[in-house]
């Protein structure tokens, strides 16, 4: 897939139109909206599909997988309440998309993709488009205990539990965001690590993930 960094007042105007939308059906994290709003969301698109990148839709990436629609991307990094500096564990690179977001946000991000064409293509875009996050290739499912804890845990895939060896990787005071159900549907779930033992857990509003893949996934 060849992209072409050109950003022009076109897709710019999309991009401020997108925005006023997620503010619209309830993203209100002004910091999360600021971010979506400077990173152009067509340079993860082949150029053919540059109409599409503004739509509040999922769309194909490749490998089975897709590029979340905005709103879920919003819905998902507002929940996570990012501060400056905090380390991130992205369970699920994809297209990239989220893992810019979240550098963009002053996070540390620490990202695993399983598909290796994924893998290998955000590995050559986001550097390109100035973001730099720590790229692993991998079973994203076990986390990434090595560079554990974590602040905050997103997964961006849809798991049928919380795995708890995520828990695990989760500083004390971190919150983990996880799509949690079946493969039509899942449930949001934030977990707050109240202590070494104790969690607080929250279900929020249901949404359609493609499936956590992995050893630790079930």
């Amino acid at each position: 897939m060849a992209y072409k960094f050109i950003d022009n007042y076109r897709e710019q105007g999309a991009r401020k139109k997108l925005i006023a939308l997620l503010r619209d059906k309830g993203i209100s994290d002004e910091k999360v909206l600021k971010a979506m709003g400077k990173i152009p969301r067509h340079f993860f698109f082949d150029e053919t599909f540059w109409n599409q990148a503004y739509k509040d839709i999922a769309f194909p990436i490749g490998d089975g997988q897709t590029i979340s629609q905005p709103y879920t991307v919003a819905y998902q990094t507002e929940l996570l309440h990012i501060q400056k500096g905090d380390k991130v564990l992205e369970i699920g690179t994809g297209s990239g998309y989220q893992t810019c977001i979240l550098v963009e946000l002053g996070a540390k991000v620490f990202t695993i993709e399983r598909q290796a064409n994924l893998f290998n293509h955000t590995i050559k875009v986001l550097p390109g488009m100035g973001y730099k996050p720590h790229f692993f290739l991998g079973d994203g499912s076990g986390g990434i205990p090595e560079h554990a804890p974590y602040d905050k845990i997103l997964v961006t895939a849809g798991a049928p539990m919380v795995p708890q060896i995520l828990l695990k990787q989760l500083k004390i005071g971190g919150i983990l965001v996880i799509p949690v159900g079946d493969e039509k549907s899942q449930k949001m779930i934030t977990v707050l690590r109240v202590s070494e033992s104790d969690y607080e857990k929250i279900e929020l509003d249901t949404f359609r993930f493609v499936p956590l893949v992995g050893d630790k996934a079930w």
